[in-house]
């Protein structure tokens, strides 16, 4: 293993782990225990609280002696903010192709999103992330190995380093009281002097400026007209990806780290960003050119279109270039080609996050044709005016025969928005038809999942965005 993180989500707010871990990391100290040296640490607790009960219990630097040293507040390495790792472990990962791991005390650790180099991470309680900190590796059973050996050449176990729950309960109600979250809370919205020498356009609507890099005025109502527009079938779409099962939004939405080389990177560099002020894509949320890039950019991505490889990676039909996803779906949108992304079982698993299917929608993504969906990114899938179908039971891409590289029709969606079928869950299915560039046709059903009357009204709307803002110019 070579990243141990006790990370702000989850369980850094509850003082009986964290002073746990405190303890933990006092008593192997104390024995001349040592974080292995290749595996980088970190503290980021979800309170400043957290940080004032450790110092007034002095375990704080004995977290800090082992390589936990606080590096912040918010969201850090449970979202990929872990930063590189040392640039030798680095290289002999890549070079190798080395499967390494990570501990955290977060709640996800979706392949890709901890960090690029790391493709497992592992989820433990804070003085779990600094016993296997202690070990090094994955690999040991911390009932029955040693942690390590003390200064006097004598093994160590976990259970001689671990506190007693009496220790920890007499530790809370020595060291933590209600005063402590009142001063640190009394002045949150205070700001600081970074913060606060910021300078705020004044107006009614926000100033949107050509000259920032985080925050751009987004395309989704550009061509948007008062009236609802009739909706229309899905004609000569090709396939931008074909997945597997269990894609989860980590695959799909942009997250932690911008690689230099990716398109989001190299569009940064482009306007002038440095490498070292790329931050990350949480933090350019706001900047759909950045995170559009980034969408299907995961480094454990594998699209089948394109064998072999990993990452956002694809094959542009019908010229059979090998693309990035990005890439190929702006040579599609010059060529008026809409896309379709098929996929498996569980598709969208993960966090419900809405630049999955922003990001979705930004490519030219007309329709998503899966097995099934996670409940949230499906919803949120329509939201953004996108078509989320699934096949018929016992159907699948494979089961049909599908290539990925067929031009795709998808009809008869006019028929969905006749009243007899608003509330007729029979009759929501669509025609679709799959046609080879030799001219093999494969024609199948697929169920809509337009689950609700509202949600026919947001998809007719192109979107639930296009859905409120008419709704507010009609008021």
């Amino acid at each position: 293993m070579v990243l141990a993180a006790i990370t702000s989500c989850t369980n850094t707010s509850n003082p009986a782990v964290m002073l746990g871990a405190g303890l933990l990391a006092r008593n192997a100290v104390k024995r001349g225990l040592q974080v292995k040296p290749w595996v980088k640490t970190s503290l980021a607790p979800g309170s400043q609280v957290v940080t004032d009960y450790l110092q007034r219990a002095g375990l704080l630097e004995d977290l800090e002696s082992l390589g936990f040293h606080v590096v912040g507040y918010g969201c850090t390495t449970c979202i990929g903010n872990s930063g590189p790792l040392p640039d030798a472990i680095g290289k002999a990962i890549r070079s190798n192709d080395l499967v390494v791991a990570s501990v955290l005390s977060g709640n996800r650790n979706f392949e890709g999103r901890i960090h690029s180099d790391i493709k497992t991470n592992y989820l433990a309680s804070p003085p779990l992330v600094v016993a296997y900190a202690l070990t090094g590796r994955m690999d040991v059973d911390l009932y029955t190995q040693p942690l390590g050996t003390d200064s006097e050449g004598k093994e160590v176990f976990l259970k001689d380093v671990w506190p007693s729950n009496s220790e920890i309960q007499d530790f809370i109600a020595n060291n933590i009281d209600a005063q402590m979250f009142k001063d640190n809370y009394a002045s949150v919205f205070n700001g600081n002097t970074t913060w606060n020498a910021i300078s705020t356009p004044q107006g009614d609507s926000y100033a949107w400026s050509d000259d920032s890099s985080y925050i751009k005025l987004p395309p989704y109502f550009v061509g948007m007209s008062a009236t609802v527009p009739t909706v229309s079938d899905i004609k000569g779409a090709r396939c931008l990806a074909k997945l597997g099962d269990s894609v989860t939004t980590d695959h799909i939405s942009p997250a932690g780290a911008i690689e230099p080389d990716g398109p989001a990177g190299q569009y940064l560099q482009e306007n002038g960003i440095r490498v070292a002020d790329f931050n990350s894509y949480g933090s350019r949320r706001g900047n759909h050119e950045v995170m559009m890039r980034g969408t299907f950019a995961n480094v454990r991505l594998k699209n089948q279109l394109a064998p072999g490889t990993e990452g956002g990676w694809t094959v542009h039909v019908p010229s059979m270039d090998s693309l990035s996803i990005y890439a190929a779906a702006e040579r599609y949108h010059e060529e008026q080609t809409p896309l379709v992304v098929l996929a498996g079982k569980e598709y969208g698993t993960g966090s419900s996050r809405d630049w999955a299917a922003k990001g979705t929608l930004l490519l030219g993504v007309k329709a998503v044709l899966t097995e099934s969906f996670e409940r949230i990114h499906r919803s949120n899938l329509v939201g953004m005016g996108v078509l989320p179908l699934n096949f018929l039971p016992e159907e699948s891409v494979s089961s049909l025969g599908l290539t990925g590289f067929e031009s795709f029709e998808i009809n008869g969606l006019d028929d969905l928005f006749k009243s007899k079928s608003r509330n007729d869950s029979s009759l929501k299915t669509v025609s679709v038809v799959a046609e080879s560039d030799e001219g093999k046709k494969t024609e199948f059903k697929a169920r809509v999942r337009l689950d609700t009357p509202k949600e026919l009204e947001y998809y007719q709307h192109g979107g639930i965005l296009h859905y409120v803002l008419r709704q507010m110019v009609s008021a």
